[in-house]
């Protein structure tokens, strides 16, 4: 706790539904936080401005999560592109200025490592961003997270207030959207191994070549760093940042091969079959390892070991999946 975040604060959490901003709630609760404001889509509807605005001038909130987000994995992000770069480019939009416009002054924006280039160094230093070409497979949602970052440097520079953003590496745990086909790596492996091992299939197809590497951070992680940098003082904040480079990467500095993290789950899941690589679907970037020197030097680094992480996640989608609550 500092003095930046106290626990009577009005904390409003955008997306308090989705994977990452449910942790965010359980983790403020956890720290005993009082006044954490959600509202459903019928309270408001965040691609429309009025509604936004609406929101903002009823409900007093000193403190802004924008963890709403439309997200999917390759196949989502290819097939609804334009869906894809309008409505979180319209959520971010609508957010930041309807806080600035109510006098919010601290907001925290969460992003999303994509907004890399593709070939960018390894780690990826936050200095890395704008420097090369994007993942076409999801650059309308990466043009999205980078527009999201500068608006809110922009107000920073411009009206003077203390918008930050994070940018996780790839993250999992409960709450996961387990789809087939619109999911991120993680889940979309979950549920094909478990629907061969239960179906009896031989094999398990897996998109691509399985010898990229990606870096993957638990949700619960995520949230405890974003409360973190919530709370970090401006002082600490702006010697680690800059007005121009304000952004804060959030992993754990350790990646692994698409093959290896599959063998893996193959493993907790208990599937004897074999697994198949198409390497005729899309690889995206080689690897998307973060730099997380700037947040380690604010005061924070991860807990949560992969292969626990991943079992535990398993746990709660079998918990889930028996109770007919399967996500799509």
């Amino acid at each position: 706790m500092t003095d930046i975040l106290k626990s009577g604060d009005a904390i409003f959490v955008a997306g308090h539904n989705g994977m990452v901003g449910s942790a965010i709630v359980r983790e403020l609760e956890s720290k005993n936080f009082k006044n954490i404001v959600t509202a459903s889509h019928n309270d408001v509807d965040l691609i429309n401005q009025r509604s936004v605005t609406n929101f903002f001038s009823k409900v007093k909130i000193d403190y802004v999560v924008l963890a709403a987000a439309k997200v999917g994995g390759i196949h989502a992000n290819s097939k609804y592109s334009a869906q894809f770069i309008y409505e979180n480019l319209m959520i971010q939009c609508n957010v930041v200025h309807s806080a600035f416009q109510a006098g919010v002054d601290r907001l925290l924006f969460l992003g999303s490592s994509c907004i890399y280039p593709k070939l960018a160094r390894q780690p990826m230093a936050e200095s890395e961003l704008l420097t090369g070409i994007l993942e076409p497979t999801n650059e309308p949602y990466a043009v999205a997270k980078i527009a999201g970052i500068k608006l809110c440097e922009s107000y920073n520079r411009q009206y003077g207030t203390h918008y930050r953003s994070v940018m996780p590496t790839n993250l999992y745990g409960r709450g996961d959207n387990f789809h087939p086909e619109n999911s991120h790596v993680i889940p979309a492996l979950m549920y094909r191994f478990h629907t061969a091992k239960v179906s009896g299939a031989n094999s398990v197809t897996v998109w691509g070549t399985g010898d990229i590497k990606r870096e993957f951070l638990h949700v619960n992680d995520m949230a405890d760093a974003c409360v973190h940098v919530m709370g970090v003082t401006d002082e600490i904040f702006e010697a680690n940042t800059d007005a121009m480079v304000s952004h804060v990467n959030v992993g754990t500095g350790k990646d692994i091969t698409i093959k290896e993290l599959s063998e893996i789950i193959k493993e907790i899941i208990g599937f004897d079959g074999d697994v198949v690589f198409d390497r005729t679907k899309p690889d995206g970037p080689p690897r998307k390892l973060v730099d997380v020197t700037r947040i380690r030097t604010m005061g924070w680094q991860y807990s949560e070991d992969l292969k626990h992480g991943l079992q535990s996640t398993y746990k709660w989608y079998l918990e889930n999946f028996n109770k007919g609550l399967r996500a799509n």
